[in-house]
């Protein structure tokens, strides 16, 4: 077993640290040609890609896997996780994991990501530390070594199993995106090279991951550092409105941190939160079900009165 990094530069790497930095690092030096390449079609395709994953994070990732503020029917509880899982961002399993781990630890030095230890740690280099990640999500792996499955495919995981997603891994959907996570992105840059060319690849895969990927990731750093607290809760966590917009309403964040079994995240009505407008869609049409907000008796005990 490797012993504890010291830093972020000085610490040993493992190869799962490279792998991840290695991948990001690809998207990222693609942006850099997205100028060389730019078509309005490709252009277009972006921002439908991006609307399309980040929405399906905060829809189905955050508030449907994570929370469970909201019941669907299986097979669109699926798609929208697959559409989620085109974000790069890691698969249904290992994203619940670390996130359900953060609001049992919030704040605090167990949590996966928190600003506590610097912005850029909370923003993103928490991601090349996954012997500390692996540490805080799957204790257990550090007392009986538990061996899991590899393959080139699994691209964004832990180096043990985490034990508090057991309702996401009784189900062979899941397992299966797990298992082949990185196999759907290459699918899926082959198709957009295919039908585009390496306008369609770099826009729609490169500069839409990106860009995604940084405002989903801002939640975690702006939205614990900077923005207004309504609610008292026992952590860091601010309302972003800027966040908010860019992030289909989780910059909402203090709002979510209080009442975290909540579907809608804008409890205001000038509180912009797409992903709620979207849960309101199906519930309306009668897909979505046993919606969850939270009741009035609960606001008053955390409301903050300046």
């Amino acid at each position: 077993m490797e012993k504890s990094p010291r830093s972020f530069m000085r610490r040993k790497w493992t190869m799962l640290d490279k792998i991840i930095f290695f991948s990001l690092f690809i998207v990222h030096i693609g942006c850099i040609f997205a100028p060389f390449h730019f078509t309005w079609h490709a252009f277009c395709l972006a921002f439908a890609l991006y609307v399309v994953t980040g929405l399906s994070i905060s829809v189905s990732y955050h508030r449907n896997l994570a929370h469970r503020s909201f019941k669907l029917p299986k097979l669109l509880e699926y798609f929208l996780a697959y559409c989620a899982a085109h974000a790069l961002q890691g698969d249904p399993i290992d994203w619940v994991s670390t996130h359900r781990c953060h609001h049992q630890f919030v704040d605090t030095e167990k949590d996966p990501h928190s600003p506590i230890r610097g912005f850029w740690f909370s923003h993103i280099t928490w991601l090349f530390d996954s012997y500390n990640l692996t540490k805080k999500v799957c204790p257990k792996y550090f007392t009986n070594f538990q061996k899991i499955d590899r393959s080139i495919f699994i691209w964004f995981s832990k180096h043990g199993r985490p034990d508090n997603v057991r309702d996401l891994e009784k189900q062979i959907f899941y397992r299966f995106i797990h298992k082949t996570y990185f196999l759907h992105h290459i699918l899926l840059a082959i198709l957009l090279f295919q039908v585009g060319g390496l306008p369609f690849l770099i826009w729609g895969t490169c500069v839409r991951i990106v860009v995604l990927m940084h405002i989903t990731f801002m939640v975690n750093s702006v939205c614990h550092i900077w923005g207004k607290r309504r609610w008292n809760t026992e952590d860091l966590s601010r309302n972003n409105w800027l966040v908010s917009l860019l992030a289909f309403g989780e910059g909402w964040h203090n709002n979510h941190h209080a009442f975290e079994y909540s579907a809608r995240f804008g409890l205001e009505w000038w509180q912009i939160d797409f992903g709620w407008y979207t849960i309101r869609v199906l519930q309306a049409i009668g897909l979505a079900k046993n919606v969850k907000l939270p009741s009035t008796i609960h606001k008053q005990r955390l409301f903050i009165d300046y």
